[in-house]
C-alpha cells in the first residue's frame, strides 16, 4: 500500500509542475512532460533528457500520435457511453487523492537558507557532465566506412563539415542520416560506450579515422563541439535542490497524514 501510495505522490508531485515543457502541439493542445512520462514507463529508470536524441525524436512522434488517437476518441462520442461513465466514476477517488496531493505540495515551503545548506553539503554531486556535439555516418561494413572516410581525411574546416553532412545524406543508414547526421548535444551515458570514447577523443572540427564499430553498424563520428564538465553553481541547480526539499518534506507530510488518518479508521486486512 506504501508503495502504491508514494507512486500516487510521484505523479501528483510531477503534474504540479508549473513551466511543463512543451514538446509540440497538435490541434491546439500542448504535448507535455505527462504525456512524454506516460511513454516512459515501459523504459523503467529511463528519463527523456537521457535519451538518444533519435529516440527522444521518436517518443515524441508516439507522443502526438497518441494525442490524435485521444481527441479522436473524444469526437467518436465514446464519453457518453455507459461503459466510460462507470469507467470514470471508479477513477474519482484517486483522481481526488492525486489533486489533493498536488495541492499539499504547492503549499510545500523551502528556504533560501536550506537550500544553501544543502548545496554546500552536496556540492560535489552538482556537477555537470561533459558532453559532446556531433554528426555521424552509419554503414553496414568496415569497408563503406573506411571508403568514407578516404573521402574526408584531407579536408578541414567549412569544407569538411560540409562534406560530412552530404555524404551522411547520402550514405547514412541511420535515422539521423536526412538531417546530415546531426546527433546535437550529448553525454557520454547517452551513447553505447565504442561511440561515445571515440567521440570524446576527438578535437573539436575532426572525425575518426578509423571505423567505429557497435551494435549497430560502423560509424564515422565528427565532432562539431564539446565542453568540458565542471560543477554546478547554486543558481544553475537551485530549481533541482528545491524540488528536492520540497519533495522531502511532502512526503513526510503525507506519510504523517496516513498515519493519523489510521488511528480512527477501521482497516480490515484480508
Amino acid at each position: 500500500m506504501k508503495k502504491v501510495l508514494f507512486a500516487s505522490i510521484i505523479v501528483a508531485i510531477f503534474g504540479a509542475s508549473l513551466n511543463a515543457t512543451v514538446y509540440a502541439t497538435v490541434n491546439g493542445q500542448n504535448i507535455t512532460d505527462q504525456d512524454i512520462r506516460v511513454l516512459l514507463k515501459s523504459m523503467p529508470g529511463a528519463t527523456y533528457e537521457k535519451l538518444p536524441p533519435a529516440t527522444q525524436k521518436k517518443v515524441v512522434e508516439q507522443a502526438v500520435e497518441r494525442k490524435l488517437l485521444a481527441q479522436n476518441a473524444v469526437k467518436s462520442g465514446i464519453e457518453n457511453e455507459a461503459e466510460f461513465k462507470k469507467a470514470l466514476k471508479n477513477i474519482k477517488s484517486d483522481l481526488a487523492l492525486e489533486l489533493w496531493m498536488k495541492k499539499i505540495f504547492k503549499n510545500m515551503n523551502v528556504t533560501e537558507k536550506e537550500i544553501k545548506v544543502f548545496f554546500n553539503k552536496n556540492a560535489d554531486k552538482f556537477v555537470k557532465p561533459s558532453r559532446a556535439k556531433a554528426r555521424h555516418i552509419l554503414v553496414k561494413t568496415q569497408k563503406e566506412a573506411q571508403a568514407i572516410i578516404d573521402k574526408l581525411k584531407n579536408l578541414k574546416g567549412d569544407a569538411l563539415a560540409k562534406k560530412f553532412i552530404e555524404l551522411a545524406k547520402a550514405k547514412s543508414t541511420g535515422p539521423s542520416g536526412k538531417n546530415g547526421g546531426e546527433l546535437g548535444w550529448f553525454n557520454k551515458r547517452q551513447m553505447v560506450k565504442p561511440f561515445s570514447n571515440a567521440a570524446f577523443a576527438l578535437k573539436k572540427g575532426t572525425i575518426t579515422m578509423t571505423p567505429v564499430k557497435t551494435q549497430f553498424g560502423y560509424h564515422i563520428i565528427y565532432l562539431e563541439n564539446k565542453e568540458i564538465g565542471k560543477k554546478a553553481t547554486l543558481a544553475e541547480v537551485k530549481p533541482q535542490i528545491e524540488n528536492s526539499l520540497k519533495m522531502d518534506k511532502f512526503r513526510k507530510k503525507v506519510a504523517a497524514k496516513a498515519k493519523d488518518l489510521r488511528k480512527g479508521a477501521k482497516v480490515i486486512i484480508k
